[in-house]
């Protein structure tokens, strides 16, 4: 039976249905100065181009070292993030993404004080703004700024429902409405992140079929 959207839809929660914050343990919810900086780390360490489970391994590692906010990174040397991120996998990327880890920390202390909040205010909560001040971070271009945004989308209210490139494309490859409302009538609000992360990691894994299998099923049930 072919699948309706509410079935794919079903199986993308089932199947991928976790936000990259969870799955770091960064508690983006609370819209403070550390899980902002994590979160912006992750953005530049995703956007390469590397598997995603060795960008995650590569943020857990950074994490460990206590390098939690703009502050405690701006105190670490230039050769102790080159090794912990090499170490995590990051090999081929230790060496340049230790030196934009430095110049985005550095940049982040001098314009925003270390807290992501105050690019927002700056921004005037303007999306096409907030993007822009983004990607003045070294690393941060608009690959990274779509990982940040789409991320962050459950605080920064002015932004939801958002969906980035890469999402809307594996939507399309799914014959699912690319259109962020019409996707949010179909999941609601609570869920709606989950689906945004769902559709980029079905991407990043190829399982096109496999939703598409399940989501068959889900409609014969319903």
């Amino acid at each position: 039976m072919e699948p309706d959207a509410p079935s794919i839809i079903r199986a993308l929660l089932e199947r991928h249905g976790r936000t990259f914050a969870w799955e770091l343990s960064i508690p983006i919810e609370r819209n403070t100065p550390s899980p902002l900086f994590r979160l912006l780390c992750a953005s530049l360490l995703f956007s390469a181009p590397i598997q995603a489970s060795i960008a995650a391994r590569a943020a857990r590692a950074l994490q460990k070292q206590g390098w939690t906010t703009a502050e405690k990174m701006a105190a670490s040397s230039w050769a102790d993030r080159a090794r912990v991120l090499n170490e995590a996998g990051y090999a081929r990327y230790d060496n340049s993404t230790s030196t934009m880890l430095g110049h985005t920390t550095e940049l982040l202390l001098k314009r925003y004080g270390g807290d992501l909040r105050k690019l927002r205010e700056a921004a005037s909560h303007r999306p096409g703004r907030e993007r822009q001040l983004l990607t003045e971070f070294k690393g941060i271009g608009d690959v990274g700024a779509d990982i940040f945004l789409r991320e962050v989308q459950v605080v920064w209210t002015e932004l939801f429902p958002f969906v980035d490139a890469r999402a809307e494309a594996a939507a399309a490859k799914l014959g699912l409405d690319q259109d962020p409302r019409a996707l949010l009538d179909v999941v609601g609000e609570e869920d709606f992140p989950r689906l945004v992360a769902g559709l980029v990691r079905v991407d990043l894994t190829h399982g096109y079929d496999a939703i598409l299998e399940d989501g068959g099923r889900f409609a014969e049930q319903d």
